[in-house]
């Protein structure tokens, strides 16, 4: 998979860009604020991910205009060429096109193009709460095959309809809102079931390839583990029912996938709170590297997106990250330079909004 060229109007501080790329390694240089994160920032949404820095929509068009513009050519797996197109106005629904035709969701663009990204904010995949690496799960499972898709969008639907019940009730159940509970609880258990089972087979799978891509990055060889710590036993649908006075008293659904943990351990001791600062950056790479091996296993070739990671890395941890990636199409970002070792096909340079130079 590849992009081959991508054109900006109104996008973040650009007023116009035009950017052909070619199929190695592209390093995108200049100072911090020029926008070198927002040309990959535009790839990522045009993967149905929307920004991989947290950012709406609506921040996404340049002050003054009413709408951003991202058009890229992508060449898929099987060597044919597609053209998307998205138009995000300040005001309104986002308008999507893949070959002149009209997409209906942000998500149906994953089926056109996928992109793994790395970024300084992985670190909180290994500091931050579960909330993050539960994200992250789902995102592979949908990287993997965006049909887990509607199942992460049913669970999120189911949940919040059952927690606004419980908070409507204010502590006590009529029939009516008993008879109701019911049947969201027998929605919430079949998909957080299926869900959980989902994950579970996925990090069977990610398990070795992080242990072996976690060597790789760090230099050296450790016991790394990923273990699923669910918030129920069994069966969900005998759990829910233990947990409706629970639920009802705090008015929250407090069992079900969405409070589910995956722990990460190096050496047998909580990454999260035992693990240095290179030991967690090193994890939070091998976590992207992991999960990355898995897609490409599952015969899809992403773009990868590199934005100023080597410039949070010592030398040696830079020169192995760059070994570690898969002979892809890689884009990356640098205000710093570039790491030792790393020899781009092809050099972007920006400034204020503008491209400078292509070579």
């Amino acid at each position: 998979m590849l992009i081959t060229s991508l054109q900006l109007r109104d996008f973040r501080n650009y007023e116009a860009a035009d950017v052909e790329f070619g199929r190695g390694l592209t390093a995108i240089l200049g100072e911090n604020g020029q926008g070198k994160s927002n040309l990959i920032e535009a790839i990522g949404w045009l993967s149905g991910i929307g920004s991989f820095r947290g950012a709406p929509d609506d921040a996404l068009t340049r002050v003054g205009a009413d709408a951003a513009v991202i058009r890229a050519t992508v060449e898929s797996d099987d060597g044919r060429e597609q053209l998307i197109e998205a138009e995000l106005p300040r005001v309104g629904r986002n308008r999507l096109q893949v070959n002149r035709q009209r997409l209906q969701r942000n998500s149906d663009l994953r089926e056109v193009l996928r992109v793994t990204v790395f970024s300084p904010d992985d670190l909180s995949l290994v500091k931050g709460g579960p909330a993050l690496r539960r994200r992250w799960i789902d995102d592979a499972l949908v990287g993997r095959h965006p049909r887990h898709d509607p199942l992460r969008t049913d669970l999120e639907r189911v949940l919040r309809q059952r927690n606004a019940l419980l908070r409507s009730a204010g502590g006590r159940l009529d029939a009516d809102a008993e008879f109701t509970l019911d049947v969201w609880d027998s929605k919430l258990a079949v998909i957080g079931g299926s869900l959980r089972q989902s994950r579970l087979e996925l990090l069977d799978e990610i398990g070795p390839r992080l242990a072996g891509a976690y060597d790789s990055v760090a230099r050296r060889a450790a016991d790394v583990g990923v273990n699923y710590v669910s918030s129920w036993s069994d069966d969900l649908a005998s759990a829910l029912v233990e947990s409706r006075k629970i639920d009802v008293r705090r008015g929250v659904s407090t069992v079900g996938p969405h409070r589910d943990e995956i722990e990460l351990s190096i050496g047998g001791i909580p990454a999260r709170t035992h693990a240095s600062q290179g030991e967690q950056r090193s994890l939070a790479l091998a976590l992207r590297l992991a999960v990355d091996s898995v897609v490409r296993d599952g015969g899809s070739n992403p773009v990868l997106l590199l934005d100023d990671v080597f410039s949070e890395l010592d030398p040696g941890r830079a020169e192995a990250l760059l070994g570690a990636l898969p002979d892809a199409q890689r884009l990356l970002t640098s205000a710093s330079g570039l790491p030792d070792g790393a020899v781009p096909d092809q050099v972007v340079r920006v400034a204020g909004g503008t491209i400078l130079s292509e070579t």
